[in-house]
């Protein structure tokens, strides 16, 4: 059994981490990402920084972000003292410390040289790769407790956990490329929704191509991920193995939601107040999907592994 501190520590690091990823957004979204000058970890050269809108943006983003790798440190600490021989949770443990660092270095080098936008889009994906790992921990814990975590009864075909892990890196790639539209202010590129400046194919160069090749590209994401649930629920219609069938839903149901709000966002675009809230919901339900893809990857590489030991 695990214990409930370590699952209310376990829980306050995947929502803090969460927290530190719609904060770094709410910078990028309100332009605030210079609001502290140069300055790292002071704000102007000031521990307190004088108010303006941008500079307590920006400044409550790296007190956020230190709280949370703090708590985020102790988890690891307490899963490497008390929990290591659960490799698993060690591993989701030590992976969310190490993506906080990389993206919170990541961070302070954007504040002290300013990068290309290919490079900040990166901080958003590692920052995504951080909440992911934070939250398989949280669900590593649950299905522990609840005794689910076991290798499945029949074999998960050969088949699936390439396709779970190429779909995986798609969808990473799709997601990185929307915080690239972001960093290069290109959202208007295409005005209409689904039409891209009322065309089917617009002038593929600039902006519009980049926003288009986006949405492109998360259609393509749909299209895999139904195509996968009608993979997973013919393989596995006498088994539900390892949840793959549940989770496959959980991904086809957000992948909609996530083209859904994407609409929302070409709908929403004049109106600054209402996108800023179009745009944190993409980003949560881009999460939220990762993550879900990420679980259902592993589990498919796990069990896979775990049946090839044991046919042998």
């Amino acid at each position: 059994m695990i214990s409930f501190r370590y699952r209310l520590l376990a829980w306050t690091s995947f929502i803090g981490m969460f927290l530190v990823l719609l904060a770094g957004a709410l910078v990028t979204k309100t332009g605030s990402g210079r609001g502290c000058g140069d300055d790292w970890p002071l704000c102007s050269g000031k521990f307190i920084p004088a108010y303006t809108l941008e500079s307590m943006i920006e400044y409550s983003h790296r007190m956020v972000t230190g709280i949370v790798g703090i708590v985020v440190l102790v988890t690891f600490l307490y899963t490497w003292g008390r929990l290591k021989h659960h490799h698993e949770a060690l591993g989701y443990a030590g992976g969310t410390l190490l993506f906080t660092i990389v993206q919170a270095l990541m961070g302070a080098a954007a504040v002290k040289w300013p990068q290309q936008p290919a490079v900040m889009a990166l901080h958003f994906g590692i920052s995504l790769l951080a909440v992911a790992s934070s939250m398989l921990l949280v669900v590593w814990s649950y299905r522990m407790n609840r005794g689910t975590e076991k290798p499945p009864s029949a074999p998960i075909p050969r088949f699936i956990y390439p396709v779970a892990w190429g779909i995986w890196i798609y969808c990473y790639g799709v997601v990185y490329l929307g915080a690239y539209i972001r960093h290069m202010e290109a959202e208007g590129g295409c005005m209409g929704w689904p039409l891209c400046n009322g065309q089917l194919i617009p002038y593929l160069s600039g902006a519009s191509g980049i926003v288009f090749a986006h949405r492109v590209a998360a259609a393509v994401l749909f299209m895999f991920i139904a195509a996968f649930y009608v993979l997973v629920r013919r393989s596995t219609s006498k088994q539900p193995l390892s949840g793959l069938r549940t989770g496959a839903v959980y991904a086809l149901v957000l992948v909609t939601g996530q083209i859904g709000s994407g609409g929302l966002l070409t709908v929403t675009m004049n109106n600054e107040n209402v996108y800023l809230f179009t745009s944190l919901l993409h980003n949560v339900l881009a999460t939220v999907l990762f993550a879900v893809l990420t679980d259902i990857a592993i589990r498919s590489w796990k069990h896979r592994k775990v049946q090839s030991f044991s046919s042998s």
